[in-house]
């Protein structure tokens, strides 16, 4: 994707007891997570943006648990997203 581009993120319900949790990605200063929200049915959407002018890489993750019971969430769903800035002609 390019530096400024905005994607939607959208989950569909899950089929198993879990629900999504949070949306996160491991490079916040590349691709900003924003928007979060899950609706009644379980669906979730975030907006994706690419901040900044450089370049790089960022995996952003979604994880899911079953409501009410104890423990961490495990990732269930992962997109890599890499942002290349236009080229520069001298």
């Amino acid at each position: 994707m390019r530096p400024g581009t905005v994607v939607s993120l959208v989950l569909r319900p899950r089929t198993d007891d879990k629900r999504w949790a949070a949306v996160r990605s491991s490079a916040p200063a590349l691709v900003v997570a924003s928007g979060w929200s899950v609706d009644a049915g379980g669906a979730a959407r975030a907006s994706l943006r690419s901040a900044g002018a450089r370049g790089g890489s960022a995996r952003i993750t979604v994880p899911a648990k079953a409501p009410g019971v104890a423990g961490a969430a495990r990732v269930a769903f992962t997109l890599d997203i890499t942002v290349t800035p236009p080229t520069r002609e001298g």
